[in-house]
């Protein structure tokens, strides 16, 4: 079968091409995917914006009401990296349902993507470092709330630390949340997950791996899963801007291969979001993320 794909034309919220996030990489991965084959239309699922209930499942009521209506005080929109009008405020709502879309499509068939998605700095007060709802949080709750699932891992391989993950479901026994991150990247204060693993500037692949093989048999066995949320940032990748560690493309294959098998083996559903990547190369950059939909379209 097809590998099961989330998709919206309005993940790109068109920013200008000098922009610090890289937002013309979304249709770019579309185009990446239909060039490899990918992008079946019978596989393909469009969200619908998601409701201000599931947001505030994860949210403050206030700060999702101030996105909704485009009116995020200034010194907010400054640690979110960019204003909050009318085309990221729906991007944002309807990432954030892709991911809710994608996790039940990975619960029905085993494995799904969104083609967004994976935005972990959103704290449950506000947005920061480019995010401004935390998709994967809100779809964990919506999931928990709807008693689709009982167990939920978090398995975040960005290289940036997902603080906003952490704080969000700290306080939910029946989500586990695991980073293994850059240990001198953002954000310079880190909210605790429930297990981190920091790497040191410069790390490559045989490194990396060896500690990713090391730690998913610890993670496998703590409990029965009943789905894991798998942010496959490229950030991690040498040549990307805000990494600092350096991996290269065999690398990120490595890793996603050595993920998506682990818990498939396992009958385990996965969900997968794409993560930061931020390489001044967008059409590169669209490449290292197709790397995630090749790994996992192995297992639909």
């Amino acid at each position: 079968m097809a590998l099961q794909i989330v998709h919206h034309p309005d993940y790109d919220a068109g920013f200008a091409v000098n922009h610090r996030f890289p937002m013309s990489k979304y249709p770019l991965l579309m185009a990446a995917l239909r060039a490899r084959g990918l992008a079946v239309s019978e596989a393909l699922s469009m969200p619908e914006p998601a409701p201000a209930a599931w947001l505030k499942l994860a949210h403050a009521a206030d700060y999702v009401d101030h996105v909704l209506a485009c009116e995020v005080p200034a010194r907010i929109e400054r640690e979110i990296g960019f204003p909050v009008g009318q085309r990221v405020s729906l991007r944002a709502q309807l990432a954030t349902a892709g991911t809710v879309l994608a996790a039940r499509l990975a619960l029905k068939h085993g494995i799904a993507c969104n083609a967004a998605g994976g935005s972990h700095h959103a704290r449950r007060a506000q947005g920061a470092g480019f995010c401004t709802f935390n998709d994967v949080a809100v779809a964990s709750l919506a999931l928990l709330a709807e008693r689709a699932v009982e167990h939920i891992l978090v398995v975040d391989l960005d290289v940036h630390q997902g603080d906003g993950t952490a704080d969000i479901l700290k306080d939910e026994p029946r989500a586990f949340t695991f980073s293994m991150h850059g240990e001198r990247n953002y954000p310079a204060r880190k909210i605790a997950s429930d297990l981190d693993i920091a790497l040191l500037d410069g790390t490559g692949d045989a490194a990396y791996l060896d500690r990713l093989r090391a730690i998913l048999p610890e993670l496998s066995a703590r409990r029965r899963w009943d789905i894991v949320f798998y942010n496959a940032g490229v950030d991690v990748h040498v040549e990307d801007r805000l990494g600092r560690l350096a991996l290269s493309d065999d690398g990120l294959r490595a890793r996603d291969k050595m993920v998506i098998s682990h818990f498939r083996a396992r009958g385990i559903p996965l969900c997968g979001v794409i993560g930061g990547g931020y390489s001044t190369d967008v059409p590169a950059l669209a490449q290292r993320h197709a790397i995630l939909f090749e790994a996992a379209a192995a297992y639909a």
